[in-house]
C-alpha cells in the first residue's frame, strides 16, 4: 500500500526505484512502531504521512541542482526532509542534525542501509563544520536563522508561511507552491552574505 500510493502520488515529480520505495516503507514502518512510545511525529496516518512526511522532502530533493552535494538538515527530528532526500539522491552526502537523544537513536536505527547519511546527535549551533546546502522543515524560521547562515551558502526551506521572514542576509527566489495540500511552500535562498565574501 505505502509503495502503491508514493508512486501515484509522486508521479511526473520524480521516479524512484524498487529498492528506493522500500527504503523508505521500511522507514515508515519503524515510525510508526517507534512513534507509539516517542513522540517523533503527530502525522502517522498512512496517506497523510506519504504527502507530508515522504513526498514533500522527495520534492525537495527533485529541486536540488545535479552532482555530488553535502546537505545539512536541521532539526531533522524523524528524518524529514533528510532522509528521504538521501534515498532519492544517493549521490549526495546527507548530515541528519537532531540534538534530542532519543530522537537521534531512532535515526541512527532507520538510516542504518544508508551509506549515504550521517547523524550529528547535536544542536545545530554546535556543528563547526559548512556544507553545499542547509534543509529544514517545521522548524520556526527565526530559531534557525542565526544557524543557517553559518552552515551553507544555500538554503531549502519547507514551509507553510508565505515568507520566511526574519531571515535577513538571503535572496529568495520566487516560493514553490507544493502540490499537495494547501500553503504549503518550499523556499530556495543564497546566502548573500556568504557569496559577497567568496
Amino acid at each position: 500500500m505505502f509503495a502503491e500510493l508514493l508512486r501515484s502520488k509522486l508521479a511526473g515529480i520524480s521516479e524512484l526505484s524498487g529498492v528506493q520505495i522500500d527504503l523508505l516503507g521500511r522507514h515508515y514502518g519503524l515510525l510508526t512502531r517507534w512513534n507509539k512510545v516517542l513522540n517523533l511525529t503527530s502525522v502517522c496516518e498512512l496517506e497523510e504521512a506519504v504527502e507530508r512526511h515522504y513526498c514533500e522532502s522527495i520534492f525537495v530533493a527533485a529541486h536540488l541542482p545535479p552532482g555530488d552535494l553535502s546537505i545539512a538538515d536541521i532539526g531533522s527530528g524523524a528524518g524529514f526532509p533528510g532522509f528521504p532526500i538521501a534515498v532519492s539522491r544517493p549521490d549526495c552526502q546527507v548530515t541528519l542534525i537532531e540534538s534530542h537523544q532519543r530522537k537521534a537513536a531512532f535515526l541512527k536505527e532507520s538510516s542504518r542501509q544508508v551509506a549515504n547519511i550521517r547523524i550529528l546527535s547535536k544542536r545545530a549551533e554546535d556543528v563547526s563544520e559548512t556544507f553545499d546546502w542547509a534543509v529544514s522543515r517545521a522548524v520556526r524560521i527565526r530559531d534557525i536563522a542565526g544557524v543557517l547562515k553559518k552552515l551553507a551558502g544555500k538554503v531549502e526551506l519547507l514551509t507553510g508561511e508565505v515568507h520566511p521572514s526574519g531571515l535577513p542576509g538571503f535572496a529568495w527566489q520566487d516560493p514553490i507552491r507544493l502540490p499537495w495540500g494547501e500553503h504549503r511552500y518550499l523556499w530556495v535562498g543564497s546566502n548573500v552574505s556568504r557569496e559577497t565574501e567568496a
